[in-house]
Parts: C-alpha cells; sequence; structure tokens
C-alpha cells in the first residue's frame, strides 16, 4: 500500500487504538516495533510515535533511532513519545507528584494552531503517565495545556512535529479523531485512500500476480475471516482454489450443513469433511483445557492433511489471519504470556510443504467486514459472532463426550435462536452457553431432579481485546431460560456471566 503511516510500537495497550483510528480516516498505516523497524522510509508520508509503559527516565527506556524521521517526515509524538523527545532534546520530564491517569480537559489552546482546527478549549483528553514535562525540548512551543499540565501538548520549530502528554486514540478524548485527521491530513497531506474498494482491487491484482496457475488450498470455518479470504481468492484465481471445511464435531447445531448449504450459493469449490467421530474419540476422557485445543489442532491438520492430498499439485495454504494476530507476534514485548494457544492452520508441520498466503493480514476484524460487504457477501454471513476454533470443547468445561456436545448444541441454539427472534443479536459481539462440569438440585413436577447447570454468556467488543457483558432485557433471559429448561434434557438451572474482560476471559477456557 502507498501512502502509509508508520506507527511505532513501545509496548503500550493502546498502539492498536492508534491504528484503528488512522485506518478510520481511510489512511492505511502500519504497526512496527521501535527498534525493527524498515530502513527504506519513501513510501511513508507520516509516523506516530506511541505510548510505552516505560518511563523515559528509566535505565530500560525504549531508545528509537530517530535519524531518518525527526525533520525528514511530519511526526506526531504520543505520551511517551511526547516525553522521549523532550527529555532527550533538551528539555526536562520529572516524576510526577500523582499520577495523572484519567480524565482532563484542556485549558488553554493556542490560536490558529492547525492542529487544534475545530477543537474547543474544554475538550477532554485522556491522560495515562506518571511522569510529567517540566521543560520543552529546544525550540518547542506549547500548543495546548490542562489544568495540571502545562505542557500538554507543543510542537517543534523548523520541524513538522507535533507531541501531545494524552491519548487522542483513546475514546474518552473527545476531539482526539479530529486532531489525528487535523495532523496526517491537513498537516502531513496524507491521501485518504485507503477503502474497502481500493483493497479489494489491490488484493486481488497482487493474488493473481503471486499465484499465477498455482493451485491454493483453504480450510473454511464459516466464519468471516475465512469466508473473505475464500471471496478474494476466487476471484484472483477462480477454480484453482480449493476450500475444506471439517466438521469437527463440536460445531454449533446443524451448522456443517447449514454453513455449505450457504457457500453453495457463492460460487467457491468447497468440499465438507465430517470428521467429528475422530475428533470425538481423540478427545474422550480429557478434561484439561490446553490438552484438548491442542488434540483439536493436531487433528484438524492430519484430516486436513489427508484431504489436502488428494489434490494434485497444491502449492499454497491460504489463511484467514488478520492484523492483530500479525502486530501481537512482532510486538515489543514478542508474544504476549500465553493465556490459550489459539487453534487455527498457523502452526503448520513441516511435512505439508505449502507456501503461506494471507490476504487479509493487514486488516482488522471491521475491516475484514466492509471488505466482505464490497464484494457482495451475504450481511447474515459478515455478521456472524465470532466462534472459537475448538467450537463447543472449550464451553464444555471437564471431559467432553457426545451426550455432553448434544446438551450443549441444543442449549446454544435455544439462546442464539432467542437473540435473534428478539432482535438482540446483532447488538450482541459474541454469545454462547457454557455447559459446567457441576450439577445441581432442582424440581420438576414431584420429581427431585439433579442435572447440569448452564451458564450463559454474551457480551459486546469491538475486537475480543476487551469486552463488557451486554445487559440483556429480564424478559429476555426469564424466557430464554425457561425454555431451555424446559426444552434441553438433563438441564434444571441457567446462570447469567456478568464479568467482563479483563479480569474474565470471554470464552471460560
Amino acid at each position: 500500500m502507498q501512502h502509509n503511516v508508520l506507527i511505532l510500537d513501545f509496548g503500550s495497550q493502546y498502539t492498536q487504538l492508534i491504528a484503528r483510528r488512522v485506518r478510520e480516516l481511510n489512511i492505511f498505516c502500519e504497526i512496527f516495533p521501535y527498534n525493527h523497524f524498515p530502513s527504506d522510509l519513501s513510501s511513508y508520508k507520516a509516523v506516530i510515535l506511541g505510548g510505552s509503559p516505560f518511563s523515559v527516565r528509566g535505565e530500560d527506556a525504549p531508545h528509537p533511532d530517530l535519524s531518518q524521521i525527526r525533520g525528514k517526515l511530519p511526526l506526531l509524538a504520543v505520551c511517551y513519545g511526547a516525553q522521549y523527545l523532550s527529555h532527550f532534546s533538551g528539555g526536562e520530564v520529572a516524576a510526577s507528584n500523582t499520577r495523572e491517569y484519567g480524565r482532563a480537559n484542556l485549558s488553554f489552546i493556542k490560536e490558529n494552531e492547525v492542529f487544534f482546527e475545530g477543537v474547543s478549549e474544554n475538550s477532554q483528553v485522556w491522560m495515562s503517565h506518571s511522569d510529567s514535562i517540566k521543560a520543552l525540548p529546544t525550540n518547542g512551543v506549547k500548543l495546548a495545556s490542562t489544568h495540571d499540565v502545562e505542557f500538554a501538548a507543543y510542537k517543534i520549530e523548523g520541524e513538522t512535529t507535533y507531541a501531545i502528554q494524552y491519548h487522542p486514540e483513546v475514546f474518552h478524548s473527545t476531539d482526539g479523531s479530529k486532531m489525528l485527521e487535523n495532523f496526517l491530513v491537513k498537516i502531513a497531506e496524507v491521501p485518504q485512500n485507503f477503502t474497502p474498494n481500493a483493497f479489494v482491487e489491490e488484493m486481488v491484482a497482487e493474488l493473481k500476480e503471486k499465484l499465477q496457475d498455482d493451485k491454493v488450498v483453504l480450510g473454511l470455518s464459516g466464519g468471516v475471516d475465512s469466508t473473505v479470504a475464500a471471496v478474494l481468492l476466487h476471484q484472483a484465481i477462480g477454480k484453482n482454489l480449493y476450500c475444506i471445511f471439517v466438521n469437527n464435531g463440536l460445531l454449533r447445531k446443524n451448522e456443517f450443513q447449514n454453513v455449505l448449504d450457504q457457500y453453495k450459493g457463492m460460487g467457491l469449490n468447497v468440499k465438507g469433511v465430517d470428521a467429528g467421530d475422530r475428533f470425538l474419540s481423540e478427545l474422550a476422557g480429557v478434561s484439561d483445557p490446553e490438552t484438548k485445543r491442542k488434540i483439536i489442532g493436531r487433528v484438524f491438520i492430519e484430516v486436513f492433511d489427508d484431504e489436502s492430498h488428494l489434490i494434485q499439485d497444491v502449492k499454497w495454504l491460504a489463511q484467514g489471519t488478520i492484523y492483530p494476530d500479525v502486530i501481537e507476534s512482532v510486538s515489543v514485548k514478542g508474544p504476549s504470556a500465553t493465556i490459550k494457544s489459539h487453534h487455527n492452520v498457523g502452526g503448520l508441520p513441516d511435512y505439508m510443504k505449502l507456501k503461506i498466503v494471507e490476504p487479509l493480514r493487514m486488516l482488522f476484524k471491521d475491516e475484514v467486514r466492509r471488505v466482505g460487504a464490497s464484494l457482495g457477501i451475504d450481511p447474515e454471513l459478515l455478521g456472524r459472532h465470532p466462534f472459537p476454533g475448538p467450537g463447543l470443547s472449550i464451553r464444555i468445561l471437564g471431559d467432553i463426550t457426545p451426550e455432553k456436545v448434544q446438551i450443549l448444541q441444543d442449549v446454544d441454539a435455544v439462546f442464539i435462536d432467542g437473540l435473534k427472534s428478539w432482535g438482540l443479536y446483532d447488538k450482541v459481539w459474541q454469545a454462547g452457553a457454557i455447559l459446567l462440569p457441576v450439577n445441581s438440585v432442582g424440581v420438576m413436577g414431584d420429581e427431585r431432579t439433579y442435572e447440569k447447570v448452564i451458564a450463559l454468556r454474551a457480551v459486546e467488543s469491538t475486537d475480543g481485546m476487551t469486552a463488557d457483558w451486554v445487559h440483556l432485557p429480564y424478559d429476555f433471559l426469564m424466557k430464554v431460560s425457561n425454555d431451555i429448561i424446559n426444552k434441553v434434557k438433563g438441564v434444571n438451572r441457567v446462570v447469567y456471566d456478568i464479568s467482563s474482560k479483563p479480569p474474565a476471559t470471554i470464552e471460560w477456557e
């Protein structure tokens, strides 16, 4: 992509959010670690330095090499970046008496500054630092203050360099997107040409050139990412794309056939492989969540490899990898501590000997959906909730049996169908049911029961990195609870999970 914006990552939790805000302006951007970014910056029109959990005064402070950036490209330094420019360029940064964290309001804005066009005094911004700039760097000019922070924003004369001590990318900075737009569009003059249609046109041309007449195999999941990847590839190489949809026996009720039926009308070359019995037999007696994930990943690769060998001369494996996965693998901190292993075809064994093609690797989830819409994919499919690769196995706490899978499929169907019939499905980012490894006492008629407990989970999110539980109507929860207990044999109690992420994860395993 041309007209890039380069974002340097110093380990802040907000770095991806900066990229998302830039993309919302129809401007393409990329994130690189501060100590490992491209040596050739000729295609970049602007650079943003992100925040960091480190202090510029610490011995472990990240030190970027800005020799090819300062004074040569428009530069916006955010939070740690602003303090770095001050501390190492003639200014002063000192520890604050109190940690400046949370909402603040601009109390002073320098007049006639393009950076603050359309931003009113008293505009709310979000602070997140324990240090504060006490003196500006050489040639620094104050642009804005808050009541507690004198140098909330500044610029450096003689350069197109701007710096702010707050985070414009977070929701709580009410005019943050406007400031980013002023810097990127009005000051740096970056073209706003990164649109879904432009992406499709460029990616299809790139795939045609890369793949030529080679055959490509793709594992479809029925989800948004793999479907959009398949349609993009189909536009580029047509019949040379071979899609395989594996039933691991842990899909939602009737999902295997329903998804195959959906794909029929899309012109894709799809083969359905029903390997449910094979997966369930391998999982018998296994309760540990990580072991379950690894078994499912291994068996999937084995089944996928068996099917791939039936196609002659396949050279490429296509994957629906998206940008958050890429960022995670190259972040400043390295891959994050393993909360759970991810199930995809990514960990391919050497014996498969296939080259990888990932047409969506530079897109965020919401961008994938927009690209899918521009490709004419059914809105119902694009609006599907995320569903974990290991399927219902990580929503059945403890060991897995065919009987438990049947119970959870039936419960899940009641819950999801209920959300749809009440007009709630599209207001929820992800929903599902969890079969708990406990039985509870109940009464049905004149009989005492001792049966399974179900937890329902519904969250709202944008990318799954953080999530809040959804305040579903009490009337709906009462109705769906009654339906589950009355229609699904083996369940006598339903609870609703009201935990947010963090500290809880979206899935229970």
